[in-house]
This record gives structure tokens, C-alpha cells and sequence, in this order.
């Protein structure tokens, strides 16, 4: 039994790092998501088990040690393999990264030691607001990463995944901490688990929103160009004449392609290539959405244009990635190791207009913007379609890939909408709004995926409200983990 370890900070430490690594499983590709509760719980009894704030200090930087650097090595791929920096600074650097992510875990676990109260309940209350409120601040400070939120987890089959329209990601959080704590008194953790998987499933019963108009076809391209051959100028032509051949021979009424499919300014694409896919486009009285670069060289865009029967429109990426698309202040020196182009990005508008393309209204997103939940329903209730365009070339064949696919999941569960994915490499996939994967692509491979989507109307609770609902339950947990009882 995990509550009867010797008092040993060594061993206490080594058991942690374990059951943070472990916890990777409980998300994409393993998704044991049943697996969470248990998980959190043997963390929870270790914070219980140690006897001062430093040792729950350890205790939790342990953890979050073990759970990033498992979950995202990927940031070493990124960083060494495909940005060319050596390895002896790649190193060194994705550990640092995933040490920061680790100080959020850390910090939960001294903060809980601090103040640890004498009731059982509130220990279990004041834990799961903790692990939750870290997983929120990820999601801004600094600009924001949080990957592996303990919510995306619960994607389906999970039931809880009912609760992602009312609370979002981090209120999922909330609950899979809260139901892992109780689990240490057992009877009490699984008949709340039993109750919020009844409710859940019955949540998953609710229409929250509803169809609009009709089905409309849709091919979204994977063009599998490597990572290492995407910006040589020798490749530019072959690149130009495989999409074109894949729009040419997969018509529908809307075209996805990835993120900077044309890594070049649009002004600079041939004038007869720009005309041939406004007609291939045009043959459905439709539509194509692709990446490509906008602006000048003063200013300019990672972007997503549209060509076609409609207008020509502009989304510009507003939430951009630190150091793979801006540099931020003081760290020129560490962006000299690496050889990333296009790394100094202009920030598009937080706002922006759904593209109105092939009789619908479709809110696009790059790349990782769709992490933030409370940013993509900046376009509802207005837009009846999510599309993401990506390339995740970046991180080779990594986690990143279906823990990003999972992460889109969440966003169509969350808005009750269908998410369209066009990327590079993978995951190419169109997913409907109950979160479930409605079909897919293989990874690295050159393909077109065609089906057709139904745009959704009306408003989620979690689209009216966002990340409040939630923050307001880890308030209160926090206010009664803390209550000083006579």
C-alpha cells in the first residue's frame, strides 16, 4: 500500500517520477484513461506521506519530472533533429523545458504540504484545485502550454468526456483529481467515480447543439513532404505540382490543405498556379483553405487563405509559438544554434471572422492554437465548422502527433462542433462534435482524405462561458481545502 512507505524522501522521489511517467498512458495513442484516478491517487498519497513542505516540494518536481519528460521528449526532435541545433544545447534545453513544466506539480506539492488541512475531504479538495489551477495557468503563463492537461485524459470512450461541453479541459481536470484523491478511501473514491460516470453518460445524451444546412463534401490533403525538404528551393516546384495534382483528382466542396503548405509570400506563388486552384477550387462552386505566408518582409503572417468561388480571405495565426515562430527578448543568442526559417512571426489579430468558404462559416486555426480552448470559441457561435491546419513535421514520429489529434478532440467536444484537420504528416482527420474520430489518415504518408461534414449551430455552456465555470470550481475547492475548521 502506497500509505504505508517508510518515511524515505529517496524512495518517496523514485516512486513519484514512476507514477508521472506512468501517467503518459492515460493519454494519446495508449488512452487508458480509466487508469487517471489511480494514477493521481498514488500521487496524492505520496503528498500525504511526506512530512514537510520541502519533502512535497520533491515530491511534487519528482512527478511532473517523471510525467514531461515522458510526455513531451518530442521537444528534443523539434529542437535537435529538424532545427539543427547539437545536440550538447538540444539537450539540455528540452530537459529545461520540461523542468519548467515540472515546477507547476512542484508547486502544488509544497503549497499542499504548507497548508495541509486536518480533514481528509479538504485534503482531497485542496489537491484537486491545486493540480487543476496548475494545469489552468499553463494554458497562459508565458504564452501558454498546457499540453497534457489532466482533462485530456477523459477524451471518449471516457464517460466523463460528457462534462467537456459544460466545464472544458480543466474542469475534466478538476474531477479526474478529485475522484483519484477519494480513491484513497475507497468505498467513498469509486461510488463518486460510479456518479460522475452516470452523469457523464448521460450529459453524452444531450444535444447541446444542432445541425445547420447540409452536409458538404470535404478533402483534406496530407502531403507528407519532409521536414528537411519543405523550404529547399529545389523542392519548390515538385511540392507546387503534388498538391496541385491532389486537389486535381479529389474535388469537393471544401479543400484543406497544411499549415504552410507554400512556405513562401503569397505574392510570390506562380500567377497561373494561384489561377489553377481558384478553378480546381471553383469546379464544386467551392472552396480551398491552404497555408502560406503573408505580409512583407517588415511584417509578416503564418496564414491561411482561401481561393475559390468565395472571395479571397485572410486568417492570420494570432497565438504564435515561442521560438519556433518569434524569438522571445534576450534569447537571439540560443536561436543562433538553430537553423528554424520563418522564425520571427507578426502576431494576426486576437479576433478575427470566421471564412466564409463554400456556403459556410469556418473558423481556422494553426497549428497548435487549438490548445487553447478559450480562444477558438472566440469565433462562436458564428462559425459552424473548426479547422485546424498544421504541420507537426517538426516533431518526426513522436507523441506529439496523437496527443495533438486528442487535444482537437477535446476543442469538438468542448464547442459542439466538427473539427477538420489538414496536416503535413499526420494526424489528418475530420472529427465530429461528440469528440469521436469520424475518419483518419495514416501518418507519414501522402494521401487525401475525403468525407463530408455537417456545420453545427446554437452554443455549448463551456462556448458561452469558457474556462469561468471551471475556474469557480477550483475556487471553491481552494476556499474549502482551506476553511480552518474549531
Amino acid at each position: 500500500m502506497l500509505t504505508r512507505l517508510p518515511e524515505r524522501l529517496p524512495a518517496r522521489v523514485v516512486l513519484a517520477a514512476l507514477l508521472g511517467a506512468l501517467g503518459v498512458l492515460c493519454f494519446a495513442p495508449f488512452e487508458l484513461f480509466w487508469l487517471a484516478p489511480a494514477i493521481w491517487a498514488g500521487f496524492f498519497a505520496l503528498l500525504l506521506r511526506a512530512a514537510t513542505p520541502r519533502q512535497g516540494l520533491l515530491t511534487g518536481l519528482s512527478f511532473g519530472l517523471g510525467f514531461f519528460l515522458c510526455g513531451v521528449s518530442w521537444v528534443y526532435v523539434s529542437l535537435s533533429v529538424f532545427g539543427g541545433m547539437p545536440w550538447w544545447l538540444a539537450g539540455p534545453a528540452a530537459f529545461l523545458f520540461c523542468t519548467v513544466m515540472a515546477l507547476f506539480p512542484m508547486a502544488a506539492g509544497w503549497v499542499f504540504k504548507r497548508w495541509q488541512p486536518v480533514y481528509f475531504w479538504q485534503q482531497a479538495a485542496l489537491f484537486a484545485a491545486l493540480l487543476a489551477a496548475g494545469d489552468w495557468i499553463r494554458s497562459w503563463l508565458f504564452t501558454g502550454f498546457p499540453w497534457l492537461a489532466l482533462g485530456y485524459s477523459q477524451t471518449p470512450p471516457s464517460p466523463l468526456a460528457g462534462f467537456a461541453p459544460l466545464l472544458g479541459v480543466f474542469g475534466l481536470s478538476v474531477l479526474v483529481a478529485l475522484s483519484g484523491a477519494l480513491l484513497l478511501r475507497w468505498r467513498v473514491g469509486i461510488t463518486l467515480l460510479a456518479l460522475l460516470a452516470a452523469v457523464g453518460f448521460g450529459l453524452r445524451q444531450i444535444a447541446w447543439t444542432t445541425p445547420q444546412g447540409a452536409p458538404i463534401s470535404v478533402a483534406l490533403i496530407q502531403g507528407n513532404i519532409p521536414q528537411e525538404m519543405k523550404f529547399r528551393p529545389e523542392a519548390f516546384i515538385r511540392t507546387l505540382n503534388l498538391y496541385r495534382d491532389l486537389i486535381e483528382a479529389n474535388p469537393a466542396q471544401l479543400t484543406l490543405l497544411p499549415e504552410t503548405a507554400f512556405p513562401v509570400f503569397l505574392d510570390q506563388l506562380p500567377e497561373a498556379f494561384i489561377d489553377a486552384l481558384k478553378a480546381l477550387a471553383s469546379r464544386e462552386q467551392g472552396d480551398l483553405i491552404l497555408g502560406t505566408l503573408t505580409g512583407d518582409n517588415i511584417a509578416y503572417y503564418n496564414s491561411a487563405i482561401s481561393l475559390g468561388s468565395s472571395p479571397l480571405q485572410v486568417y492570420s495565426k494570432s497565438h504564435l509559438v515561442p521560438y519556433g515562430e518569434f524569438i522571445p527578448p534576450g534569447f537571439a543568442w540560443f536561436m543562433a544554434y538553430a537553423t528554424i526559417p520563418a522564425s520571427s512571426f507578426s502576431r494576426g489579430p486576437a479576433k478575427q471572422a470566421p471564412l466564409a468558404v463554400a456556403g459556410q462559416r469556418v473558423a481556422a486555426n494553426i497549428c497548435y492554437e487549438d490548445v487553447f480552448g478559450s480562444e477558438i470559441i472566440r469565433a462562436l457561435p458564428d462559425a459552424g465548422i473548426l479547422a485546424n491546419l498544421s504541420n507537426t513535421a517538426w516533431f518526426g514520429d513522436s507523441l506529439a502527433q496523437p496527443q495533438h489529434l486528442q487535444i482537437a478532440r477535446m476543442r469538438a467536444l468542448e464547442t459542439g462542433r466538427p473539427m477538420l484537420r489538414a496536416t503535413n504528416t499526420g494526424m489528418t482527420a475530420i472529427v465530429a462534435p461528440d469528440g469521436a474520430v469520424q475518419a483518419a489518415l495514416p501518418p507519414f504518408t501522402t494521401g487525401v482524405l475525403n468525407g463530408s461534414v455537417q456545420a453545427f449551430g446554437g452554443i455549448t455552456p463551456y462556448g458561452q462561458w469558457g474556462d469561468w465555470p471551471a475556474i469557480a470550481l477550483m475556487a471553491l475547492l481552494l476556499v474549502a481545502g482551506l476553511l480552518r475548521r474549531p
